[in-house]
């Protein structure tokens, strides 16, 4: 049987394995209805190729992306592809910079509405009550990264591959990705109220059961109608830029975020709020909700596994989005820390921004270097470059299309941050401009974890990539929690920071 990436594979009568050479990997159970059996020179089927027909194949992530079950590209000979029509987008540095550039903003606007609502439903009764819903903050808002980012990644990987095959199997595709979808949402929504309650009972030492079934109703249902309605704008999107001649790894992952956040606040401040008036007079209702939801598990179970592609994640899919989570409520612990300091007051309309932008700019990295990937090269083969010890500097020094938006994406930070920056304050009514320290000291921030993201997608992606792992499942997860993490630990030393100097940065 054929090892999924394996360099050396038979082939029939005296064929040759060579980087020009069309691979056959342990996908391929069907080959056989796409191009017919490999026959060898007396006419029949080879020992070898019989085999691999009739033994079970093995899967990779990587797989679920070609429903035509070849990986055609190489380097040396690109007939397979060509015939296919399949080719990576042609970019010039200005269109590269005006299609990230306008959902960038947009991305950025909708940080900027989402930490604007959370400076005011931080004074609601329920956020009052119950401050483990802080802690469930980053994590609910970090399942863009785990869901929808990572949706948009691979579809926009597949349209830009060209595999997305006839009609009726692009909406079975995607069908049975929102399914997985629905189903991933509503296990995180769970596991990621449990996270938080248990957090909470370490860092106070107590936690009230009715404040553990807050916390449950509240994120089950969060989770699960933010990601229908993202889940089904998102297709939308990739489509449609696709549709109109804009490449959808440059579009669909901040466009995913610029919505993402304010819609997941507002649902998760509206339940909380909602149960919170049931919770002494209904406190059944709570229950209710939560056994319904938890009931449409089998439904979304049994979709998503009617096609092959959502089947494999359902399988596979889980380690990267649950570490995520649990990396991301540890940024929760963070910020309830600091919106209960006094000293810190204000820190809570940055942090969906800082989050929030790093998330967007190192998803749009990640998913251009997978559709590279996924486009030049097998699974575990990476370029001749990334194949010796990992070098921060090649990650913005060189020619090739990812270094320059790389250089792109770390360039935008600055007058990015400014921008919404200046916005929020004149949102909150100041007739000053923010201290100059506090920008200097903001902006160090902003610039050290993009930075430091991009860097860690880089040798993420490729790493992942060389395992035989698909980035598109794997990589997002990780890099938009880090960035929740990292982000929330450097806007707490910045405040922090800015306490010690006896400035409030008028922030």
């Amino acid at each position: 049987m054929m090892v999924p990436g394996s360099q050396d594979e038979h082939l029939p009568s005296g064929g040759s394995t060579s980087r020009g050479t069309i691979k056959q990997y342990g996908s391929n159970q069907s080959l056989s209805q796409h191009s017919g059996a490999h026959l060898g020179s007396n006419g029949n089927i080879s020992p070898a190729e019989a085999s691999s027909h009739l033994e079970p194949q093995e899967y990779t992530e990587a797989d679920y992306l070609l429903p035509d079950k070849l990986y055609g590209r190489s380097r040396l000979s690109k007939s397979t592809n060509d015939a296919q029509g399949s080719s990576a987008p042609t970019e010039t540095v200005c269109s590269m910079v005006l299609q990230i550039l306008v959902p960038f903003l947009l991305s950025g606007f909708g940080t900027v509405s989402a930490g604007m609502l959370l400076d005011v439903v931080q004074n609601w009764d329920v956020f009052q009550e119950v401050t483990e819903l802080f802690i469930l903050v980053p994590a609910v808002l970090g399942m863009k990264g785990n869901l929808e980012m990572t949706l948009a990644s691979r579809l926009s990987t597949a349209v830009n591959s060209g595999k997305m095959g006839p009609a009726r199997e692009k909406w079975m595709l995607i069908a049975g990705n929102l399914a997985l979808k629905q189903l991933q949402a509503t296990v995180l929504g769970l596991l990621a109220s449990l996270m938080a309650t248990l957090l909470g009972w370490m860092a106070e030492g107590k936690m009230p059961f009715d404040h553990v079934v807050l916390l449950c109703s509240s994120s089950v249902s969060t989770a699960f109608m933010a990601s229908l309605l993202q889940g089904i704008i998102m297709v939308g999107v990739i489509f449609g830029s696709k549709r109109i001649g804009i490449n959808p790894d440059n579009v669909a992952t901040p466009m995913a975020a610029s919505f993402g956040d304010l819609i997941t606040l507002a649902l998760l401040a509206c339940f909380s709020q909602w149960f919170f008036s049931f919770i002494d007079i209904y406190p059944y209702v709570l229950y209710l909700v939560d056994l319904l939801l938890l009931c449409l598990i089998p439904v979304w179970v049994i979709i998503a596994s009617k096609h092959s592609n959502s089947l494999i994640l359902l399988r596979t899919g889980w380690e990267p989005i649950i570490t995520a989570m649990m990396i991301s409520s540890i940024g929760g612990l963070i910020l309830d820390k600091t919106v209960t300091d006094p000293n810190l007051a204000g820190i809570i309309v940055y942090a969906p921004v800082i989050n929030g932008i790093g998330g967007n700019l190192v998803s749009i990295q990640s998913s251009r270097i997978s559709t590279s990937l996924h486009l030049n090269y097998p699974p575990r083969e990476v370029p001749e470059d990334r194949q010796s010890c990992y070098n921060p500097c090649r990650t913005f020094f060189g020619t090739g299309a990812n270094h320059r938006s790389a250089q792109i994406l770390l360039l935008l930070v600055i007058p990015g941050q400014l921008i919404f920056i200046f916005t929020i304050h004149l949102i909150k009514g100041g007739h000053t401009l923010p201290s100059p320290l506090f920008t200097v000291i903001f902006l160090s921030a902003c610039l050290i974890q993009v930075s430091t993201l991009l860097c860690m997608a880089d040798c993420m992606v490729h790493c992942l990539w060389r395992r035989g792992k698909d980035p598109d499942s794997y990589s997002i997860p990780y890099l938009t929690a880090l960035g929740d993490l990292l982000g929330t630990a450097l806007l707490a030393l910045c405040f922090l920071l800015l306490w010690c100097a006896g400035d409030s940065g008028s922030v």
